[in-house]
């Protein structure tokens, strides 16, 4: 990639109006940076979580194993994405061009994702919607606060009651 990048000249041409991170980037802080509208991601169930956590509608395009079924409950179920017709998994080694997703529906999904009709506001509201829920669940006295400290609790008692026996 570096050889790349150096080639193509990229970087230079987004100097002082882009930026290149290579290595890790803090995705949740990336997503939610307020000019942030959209993610296209590979519904990987990390990705999918951070997208949830920090309100941003998706687009999903989905690999391999349960990467489709991540995209199902973004796209069907809490309608904050769309998809760009992925037919099939990608074998990994096996990856055939010819079933690239086309440009037209990456297009399609760009434009169904930033429409600004009632569809796509409805999609943004549920997204933010969805991001607040998960913040009062990671707070004190939300749902999944309480369900780490019960897991806690139970593995502190196992530990205990194994030492005494």
């Amino acid at each position: 990639m570096e050889k790349w990048l150096k080639e193509d000249g990229y970087e230079d041409r987004i100097k002082g109006r882009g930026l290149l991170i290579r290595g890790w980037a803090p995705q949740v802080l990336i997503l939610s940076h307020p000019s942030i509208g959209g993610f296209l991601t590979h519904c990987g169930w990390n990705s999918t979580l951070e997208g949830i956590s920090t309100g941003v509608p998706m687009i999903t395009w989905p690999l391999f194993s349960e990467q489709f079924v991540n995209e199902k409950l973004v796209v069907q179920i809490l309608k904050i994405g769309v998809g760009v017709d992925v037919e099939a998994a990608v074998h990994m080694g096996e990856e055939e061009f010819e079933a690239v997703v086309k440009k037209d529906n990456i297009m399609k999904a760009l434009e169904s994702l930033i429409d600004e009709g009632d569809e796509g506001e409805d999609r943004r509201k549920r997204a933010k919607y969805l991001a607040e829920m998960a913040t009062k669940a990671v707070e004190a006295g939300g749902s999944s606060y309480l369900n780490i400290t019960l897991l806690v609790e139970y593995i502190k008692q196992q530990a205990t009651t194994t030492t005494r026996n």
